[in-house]
């Protein structure tokens, strides 16, 4: 099975970060590698060159790949010239070094070998879902407190986002602890736990504080005054800053919502590392339903969750996505699709 682009440019970081950062006060050049390489056959430096391409990457054999590991395995590759050492004269330690990098490699070869990692299952519990407030005027007389007929999901904001999560959360995770909580009812302990935010800083205080947590990631909501229904997204990555709105179409005696805009982040949480942070937010609740509808809508999940795993091999990433609306329709962003995807970071590109 012949490598996406994603794949191959995946592999393609590897092999360059193998040759820039396995030994790091010792340059190795890709002519260097080349040459040691070539003990199992000839290979030009432009040929290297292209394996260690993120933009047009080719990909190597899987017997390039097992010289890759025997190259790297040990530093004594680099005694006197660059050379690739035979694996019979390798050292026990080296042998199992070689052994573990020639498997990682290769599972980035063979990648539909590698099990993925569902966004929304966790290995341990408890889950919190925090969901926004709504308005109060926008409640109804049953998100009253001391109306007879008090019905406290009336006082939730993204309540179909909420629904389609939480019924998805505990088919993924039956023995694990999943809440739902308003703002108002979370306690200190919920943050140590997994989080998964929905909604904006708008109605959601919780998000709020959570994007400050997480300063290192460019993509935050703001107010602006050209949108009085919602809050857009700004990403800061280095130049102008970029914002990103809803589409109309305008109708003559009104507009309607034709895009919205999702967010889908997978972190680290703040207060707890080894917890994740989830978030699903959107302009508007079409955005919201649409970003929480990217990882559990049956049509498009498997396919999306392969992306993610491959784009963002060690789980952390923040994208925004565009959440088209047909017909007061919905719809699941297709990560597959470019036109869905309006801007991508992961953890590593803050290092840069």
């Amino acid at each position: 099975m012949a490598l996406n682009r994603t794949q191959a440019a995946r592999l393609a970081r590897a092999l360059r970060e193998l040759r820039e950062s396995s030994w790091p006060d010792q340059e190795l050049t890709q002519a260097q590698l080349a040459k040691a390489l070539s003990a199992d056959g000839r290979v030009a430096p432009a040929t290297l060159s292209s394996w260690e391409s993120t933009t047009t990457p080719k990909t190597p054999s899987a017997a390039r790949i097992t010289s890759y590991a025997r190259f790297f395995c040990t530093a004594r590759s680099l005694e006197g010239e660059p050379h690739l050492i035979p694996e019979d004269q390798l050292a026990p330690a080296e042998l199992d070094h070689y052994r573990e990098l020639e498997s990682d490699l290769l599972e980035l070869f063979h990648p539909e070998d590698r099990k993925v990692q569902r966004t929304f299952q966790f290995e341990a519990g408890p889950v919190i879902v925090i969901c926004p407030t709504a308005p109060t005027d926008l409640q109804g007389p049953l998100g009253d407190i001391q109306d007879p007929n008090f019905t406290k999901m009336r006082q939730y904001g993204d309540l179909d986002a909420l629904i389609e999560i939480y019924g998805h959360l505990r088919a993924e995770n039956p023995t694990l602890d999943v809440f739902h909580r308003l703002t108002s009812d979370v306690v200190s302990d919920d943050f140590s736990s997994h989080v998964i935010l929905l909604g904006g800083i708008g109605w959601n205080k919780v998000t709020r504080r959570f994007q400050k947590a997480i300063d290192q990631v460019p993509i935050t909501q703001t107010a602006v005054d050209d949108l009085e229904t919602g809050e857009v997204f700004r990403v800061d990555d280095g130049g102008k800053p970029n914002f990103f709105y809803p589409e109309y179409e305008d109708l003559g005696d009104g507009k309607e919502l034709i895009v919205d805009v999702g967010y889908v982040a997978r972190l680290r949480n703040p207060f707890k590392v080894n917890r994740t942070l989830t978030i699903c937010n959107g302009i508007h609740s079409r955005g919201v339903f649409g970003a929480v509808r990217c990882l559990t809508d049956a049509s498009v999940r498997e396919e999306n969750e392969k992306y993610l795993a491959d784009r963002f091999p060690d789980g952390e990433f923040a994208m925004v996505v565009r959440v088209p609306v047909v017909t007061n329709e919905t719809l699941s962003p297709d990560l597959q699709n470019p036109d869905a995807l309006l801007y991508e970071w992961a953890p590593k590109d803050a290092q840069r």
